[in-house]
């Protein structure tokens, strides 16, 4: 699988998608996960941002943008359609493709924030996955507070589900 045809990306967001897929990649097979459940992580890693750099309204709406297109080409797995709908802000009904998307795309080697602390947590995601996942959504979530941004409902749902834990 790649981009697809319909995709509106920049060579930098193509990279950047590459190496998410590459990191779900990877993360499946040190996991040992089944053909079937690493090829639905791929897919969402694929599509995530199939239209981040499309004319839309709101950073926020390529998600979204790209869940109902992906939908409208075929794509049933509701699941990944979740994943990749709510990717930028966590979601408390994903299943596991959504949680593995949330964490690639935020570890992915090639941003350039905090790289050392991003690629230790990387590196534990394989056998720490829901300690990560809770601290890869607290530093997400203290970005937008820092930044005076709203939280939306479905991160504040997110965050209440992984507390719970």
């Amino acid at each position: 699988m790649s981009l697809p045809g319909w995709a509106q990306v920049t060579p930098a967001r193509r990279a950047h998608v590459e190496r998410v897929v590459a990191l779900l990649d990877e993360w499946a097979g040190a996991m040992r996960v089944l053909p079937a459940e690493r090829g639905r992580w791929l897919r969402a890693g694929w599509l995530h941002d199939a239209l981040r750099d499309a004319p839309l309204k709101s950073p926020l709406a390529h998600g979204p943008a790209a869940a109902e297109r992906a939908a409208q080409e075929g794509e049933r797995d509701q699941g990944v359609l979740d994943a990749i709908r709510y990717h930028t802000i966590g979601y408390a009904g994903w299943d596991d493709v959504g949680r593995m998307l949330y964490l690639a795309d935020f570890l992915e080697p090639g941003r350039d924030f905090d790289p050392d602390a991003r690629r230790a947590l990387a590196q534990r995601v394989p056998t720490e996955r829901d300690a990560v996942l809770r601290e890869v959504a607290h530093r997400r979530i203290d970005w937008v507070l820092r930044s005076a941004w709203p939280l939306p409902p479905e991160t504040v749902a997110f965050w209440n589900a992984l507390a719970s834990r």
